[in-house]
């Protein structure tokens, strides 16, 4: 529904006891607490907004929770504020239902609790820390040492399920190789799971709160370097929340080139995902030619940007450098070769039975669950779920390019594995398309920081990346939050676990291919 009609349509239902606003594809609704629930699952059951995200600023003397929304009109903010004294509001999970994390995410950081939400306590911050710290509170210094560690040796797992013959099968936090710490508590009967816990955040680095203070600059390090697999997009999505409080218009050559980094940095990271799907089901030599091109796609990065994961590129204005159109052609070229390879390897894979017994009707997300559970990008593509916000919030360089959707609607292994090996190939289409026609012109303008505060987004090659950032009188990083698609998708993950073999749990793993990182930030 465009913008203008779900005002009315929010008038017409609340009469005089919402204010709201439209400006530049935004909605801005202040409601009473009382009204938060039935606003938002209106926005969510009945218009099938999507859920972005809670924003939570502490400010001098009250508190601000954002609550944002977006359809393909636009974003939704549903904002509520109250006084310091008040520190619990109505949860709103019994009825969007993918705020739930974001709600047991405020109640750690923020001490913030949330009435009728089924379970907070202890999640982002593990048991050592002690009770009552908030380190996202004004009043935590982010920079003194915290030498309070407390041992709770009688800590166990929460458990869901009790029946005789059901045990528990904890994996991890350690693993070898290079993979991230997060803890998985499998409750299983025999060989099914019947439900799955994962616990993240064991090097949660409270990235938000050491912005605080310094400069965009600064903090721009920090959103590229939290996740180095999508650090272009992150990187990106702030630089375009800065850009909006310093109300500039970039470049029409930059916008390009931006379009054409994120897209080189998709196509290398679905190629990853690919390579770790081939080597969770055995298939040695699969994962060894995926590897390769993954290693190719690695080095021209390198060659062309300069990095091998394009840190240092993105910057408030545009790009810190410019690149030749022949030099875009050549590295389209050698992509378009990379892409060529693994559309031969998904020939291969696709008609090798044993592969597809691995992935087929296994770790199954339904349209609804996906909906319910707001999940993003990939995962939430091959559930029927169609929405990229490179076209249904067109940004940056993306509104002038002709994109082809990509969906699948069976939700299972061998979806996700179409859905990445497809929009690879997109991607390379899209480097092509880029550089064939690129604007002449300079790739970045001066920008003079003011006071303000706005939100920035992209689709990051694991889905929806979503950066809140204000900015103070003295032209510093005052507050920031970021909202990653792993964060979202983690949410949803155990969906696909649950009611399959132990023995599928690291291919249905291996195919959502998340990131522990992402989300320890």
């Amino acid at each position: 529904m465009e913008l203008n009609k779900l005002e009315k349509t929010l008038h017409d239902r609340f009469f005089e006891r919402l204010t709201t606003r439209i400006s530049s594809s935004f909605l801005d609704i202040e409601c009473s607490t009382a009204d938060l629930i039935e606003v938002s699952a209106m926005l969510f059951n009945e218009q099938a907004c999507a859920f972005a995200g809670m924003i939570i600023e502490e400010e001098d003397v009250s508190w601000s929770l954002r609550y944002m929304f977006y359809n393909d009109h636009g974003m939704i903010q549903v904002m509520i504020a109250a006084s310091h004294d008040q520190t619990e509001f109505p949860s709103i999970s019994a009825h969007v239902h993918a705020s739930d994390w974001h709600e047991r995410a405020a109640e750690d950081l923020f001490g913030l609790s949330f009435s009728g939400h089924p379970r907070l306590g202890e999640f982002i911050l593990h048991e050592q820390w002690p009770e009552g710290t908030n380190p996202m509170r004004r009043g935590f210094d982010a920079r003194a040492p915290f030498s309070h560690w407390e041992s709770r040796p009688d800590w166990e797992p929460p458990r869901v399920f009790d029946s005789p013959g059901a045990f528990s099968m904890p994996i991890g936090p350690i693993y070898s190789g290079i993979a991230e710490s997060v803890h998985f508590q499998l409750e299983t009967i025999g060989e099914e799971i019947v439900r799955v816990i994962p616990r993240l955040f064991y090097k949660y680095r409270a990235v938000e709160k050491l912005a605080q203070g310094r400069s965009v600059g600064e903090a721009l390090l920090l959103a590229e370097r939290f996740n180095g697999t999508s650090s272009f997009a992150h990187a990106f999505s702030f630089c375009q929340a800065v850009e909006k409080i310093a109300e500039v218009e970039i470049p029409q050559r930059a916008r390009r080139l931006r379009a054409f980094l994120a897209e080189l940095e998709r196509l290398r990271h679905h190629v990853a995902a690919l390579q770790g799907i081939c080597s969770s089901t055995g298939l040695a030599v699969a994962a060894s030619q995926a590897g390769i091109l993954e290693e190719e796609m690695l080095r021209l990065s390198g060659v062309f940007a300069g990095h091998r994961y394009l840190f240092g590129l993105a910057t408030p204005g545009g790009l810190t450098r410019d690149f030749t159109d022949e030099e875009c052609r050549n590295v389209a070229g050698t992509a378009s070769s990379i892409a060529q390879r693994l559309n031969k390897l998904e020939r291969l894979l696709t008609r090798s039975s044993s592969f597809l017994d691995r992935l087929e009707r296994v770790g199954i997300v339904t349209k609804d669950d996906a909906l319910r559970y707001g999940l993003v990008g990939p995962i939430a593509r091959a559930s029927g779920s169609g929405r990229d916000l490179r076209t249904f919030l067109p940004y940056g360089g993306y509104e002038e390019l002709l994109l082809s959707p990509v969906q699948e609607e069976e939700g299972d292994g061998y979806a996700r594995l179409r859905v990445l090996f497809s929009e690879a190939r997109e991607s390379s289409r899209l480097l092509n398309d880029i550089a064939a026609d690129l604007p002449s012109g300079d790739v970045c303008v001066p920008v003079e920081m003011r006071a303000g505060w706005a939100l920035g987004w992209t689709e990051a090659p694991r889905g929806a990346a979503f950066h809140w950032v204000r900015i103070d009188d003295a032209g510093n990083v005052a507050e920031w939050r970021i909202i990653p698609p792993s964060f979202v998708n983690w949410h949803g993950f155990h969906l696909a676990a649950e009611g399959f073999a132990f023995q599928d749990f690291p291919i249905i793993l291996a195919t959502f291919g998340l990131s522990a990182a992402e989300n320890d930030r």
